[in-house]
């Protein structure tokens, strides 16, 4: 499809006031509101409505990662504070509290060089190995604790930038009700909505759930900077998908059943994993698949997501997944609307066809 779709990056810019920023969750995570777009038509409801908005026989697919506290303020040995958000292990794409070397993000990093090291007070330090492009270093740890119980206690919770709120329940409200494998350094905030009422009620409707993990890293909030979509690179991210999830989504697909992915980590997991492998095959795996205007999806017929940045690769999926245009009219709309933007957001149903 390269080539034969316009994918320059204003396609996917747009104007939003600051104050349609949420700086905090809403008071109850299921009473966000819901843009629901089926087809041509729009709805307005409210997140607890999800439930009544699925068919029975839909199976829904939830990104049970959990973030971690990988957002490190320290000194630099020569003076000044500086700050890390630690990635993923130097050797793996997979966190592992095991691991003494981390890529991370430095800032300020034209100040952060080899051989430079940050100390943590009495915890520990870190030593910059090596300096990798886009801001990105090496560093080794040299902590006086188990690495888990440094980060909980040195580290905090990788709020986005646009976020200027660093109270104690906007650290605790930045995780899923069900999140349950360590390892992101960003929340898959379409799912920060769901509640155990709204589980209870896809329980009584009798709604498949399966739960798969993606490792939100660096891949998905870093910005597009070339002026064609199709030039920019993706990195890769991890991913797993239990033999008992590969199950219902292969029982799905063969059933003719609607697969509804919560969240862009999601089709990016499930959309990955059938390019590469044909099938939906479980085990551990990663992708840097860049979904974009153009692509064909199929492993997913449904989206649940929250409102996206303009010019990010998040935005580009939706509009991949629902049309540029429709996009474009849904956001004018929702901002028209007052909905509320980003992570802590409101949400939006991309629902398939009845």
């Amino acid at each position: 499809m390269r080539g034969s779709i316009d994918n320059s990056l204003v396609r996917f810019d747009y104007d939003l006031p600051d104050e349609l920023i949420a700086q905090s969750p809403a008071p109850q995570r299921d009473a966000s509101r819901l843009m629901v777009l089926r087809g041509p038509l729009t709805e307005h409801r409210t997140f607890r409505d999800l439930p009544q908005l699925l068919a029975c026989d839909d199976l829904l697919v939830l990104n049970e990662t959990k973030v971690v506290p990988a957002r490190l303020r320290g000194r630099r040995s020569g003076g000044g504070e500086t700050e890390l958000l630690l990635l993923h292990p130097a050797d793996s794409l997979r966190y592992d509290v095991a691991a003494k070397n981390w890529i991370a993000m430095s800032r300020p990093a034209r100040r952060m060089h080899a051989g430079d090291r940050i100390t943590f007070g009495e915890l520990g330090e870190a030593r910059v190995v090596r300096e990798l492009a886009h801001g990105l270093r090496e560093v080794e740890f040299s902590v006086t604790l188990p690495f888990e119980e440094f980060l909980s206690r040195a580290g905090q919770m990788p709020l986005p930038p646009y976020i200027h709120n660093d109270s104690m329940e906007a650290q605790q409200r930045y995780q899923t009700v069900f999140a349950r494998v360590a390892g992101s350094v960003a929340a898959p905030t379409a799912s920060l909505h769901f509640t155990p009422e709204v589980f209870r009620a896809i329980e009584r409707r009798g709604i498949e759930v399966a739960r798969i993990t993606l490792d939100v890293g660096v891949g998905t909030f870093r910005p597009v900077t070339a002026e064609s979509v199709d030039d920019h690179i993706m990195h890769a991210e991890a991913y797993e998908i239990s033999e008992a999830a590969a199950s219902a989504l292969q029982a799905a697909r063969a059933d003719g059943r609607r697969i509804v992915a919560a969240g862009t980590t999601v089709v990016r997991a499930l959309e990955g994993n059938l390019a590469a492998f044909g099938a939906v095959t479980p085990g551990r795996h990663a992708t840097d698949l860049f979904i974009r205007p153009g692509f064909r999806f199929r492993a997913t017929d449904g989206l649940l997501t929250n409102f996206h940045l303009p010019r990010s690769t998040l935005l580009m999926l939706v509009s991949a997944f629902a049309g540029v245009q429709r996009i474009r009219e849904a956001y004018a709309e929702a901002i028209a609307l007052r909905y509320r933007f980003y992570s802590f957001g409101d949400a939006m149903l991309i629902a398939p066809e009845r």
